[in-house]
């Protein structure tokens, strides 16, 4: 059986990753956009599925930018000067986040638009 000061540390271990993650810019300007989606679908009403497809967006656009600067931090450390290698993992990082980015303002838009007009 876990222990509680365990999972407790466990917690404490993320919430000290949110508070990493907090302090990036690209973070910050998900949140920023987080912020707007989510007064967009307060102002326009949205259904309950509609509601579950922005907020899985937001979740994987969030969490993938984290996971891309864990991977900057890593890559940074163990490859310290100029890679080709280093700079492609970076760079291959920094397209998923993209990748999801675009997706989830096409699905905002599918959501959004009709409202809207």
């Amino acid at each position: 059986m876990v222990k509680k000061t365990a999972i407790l540390k466990s917690f404490a271990f993320a919430f000290k990753g949110l508070k990493a993650a907090w302090n990036e810019r690209n973070f910050k300007l998900h949140l920023l956009s987080t912020a707007a989606a989510v007064s967009l679908g307060l102002y326009c009403d949205i259904k309950a599925f509609e509601w579950l497809v922005v907020l899985i967006c937001i979740g994987l656009v969030l969490g993938l930018e984290i996971i891309n600067t864990a991977i900057e931090e890593l890559v940074d450390l163990v490859s310290p000067g100029f890679n080709e290698k280093a700079g492609k993992i970076k760079d291959l990082a920094a397209a998923a986040v993209l990748v999801a980015s675009i997706i989830a303002l096409i699905m905002a838009a599918i959501i959004f638009l009709p409202y809207l007009y």
